[in-house]
């Protein structure tokens, strides 16, 4: 059963799908008054609901038990990813979401190939709704944010416990090594463009209080370490 994202209404009140999942429903899927649908409100909460009125803009549902999604990690991972070529992004975010990312922050850097535009909040548009059709087709209890774009000179740590960086000059420190040793409920991992970083970034970095890791012998595409760096992480502080 497909699930859909909707607000969670107030006590007695019924639940309103929308937009595209209301097309989706009326004219892919056919639903009918009285079907079963799965609902999320995004805050990692879910209930089994029961179809009411269906129209091609708006379809009506009585809300079940709401409960636990079940499917959130228990600890909150954002992807700090400075910007790929074209079309790697869609990818980076779809693969992360379906992984368990909570956030995907686009970063700009000194060795991007690609440069944003005027127009990058319409690109950030189109990352957002990959990452909501990701969240609904791996189940997830959440639709992970993708942040509008900032500098890495503008990156701040505050709300992290732990930030790794991705760092392919890192020779001594493995990605394993640094979990192992314990880490925060919050952590945030950064991932160089193609370019990698320029020495002074990953000072500046350094300074600012990531922690420089290896992800292994072999070098990663940006559109590769990413994920791998996010399921590793995830294996190992998973309980």
């Amino acid at each position: 059963m497909e699930r859909f994202f909707a607000e969670r209404p107030n006590e007695g009140e019924t639940i309103r799908i929308t937009g595209d999942d209301a097309k989706h429903l009326a004219k892919v899927l056919r639903i009918a008054v009285g079907a079963p649908v799965e609902l999320c409100d995004g805050c990692d909460n879910v209930c089994l609901g029961e179809i009411i009125a269906v129209s091609n803009d708006e379809v009506l549902a009585k809300a079940g038990d709401w409960q636990p999604s079940g499917t959130e990690p228990a600890h909150f991972i954002n992807l700090l990813q400075c910007l790929p070529k074209a079309g790697k992004m869609e990818t980076i975010t779809q693969k992360c979401v379906e992984l368990g990312v909570c956030a995907i922050q686009p970063v700009l850097s000194e060795r991007c190939v690609a440069l944003p535009t005027r127009d990058f909040e319409k690109k950030r548009l189109r990352y957002a709704r990959v990452a909501r059709e990701a969240a609904k087709q791996s189940k997830r209890g959440i639709v992970p944010a993708v942040l509008p774009l900032c500098h890495l000179k503008e990156l701040c740590f505050a709300d992290f416990d732990t930030v790794l960086l991705a760092y392919e000059e890192e020779r001594e420190t493995t990605l394993r090594e640094t979990l192992r040793q314990g880490v925060g409920k919050r952590i945030a991992l950064i991932i160089g463009p193609e370019g990698g970083f320029a020495p002074d970034e990953a000072a500046r970095l350094v300074a600012k209080g990531a922690v420089p890791v290896s992800l292994g012998p072999r070098i990663l595409r940006t559109e590769t370490a990413g994920p791998a760096m996010l399921a590793q992480v995830l294996y190992e502080v998973s309980p």
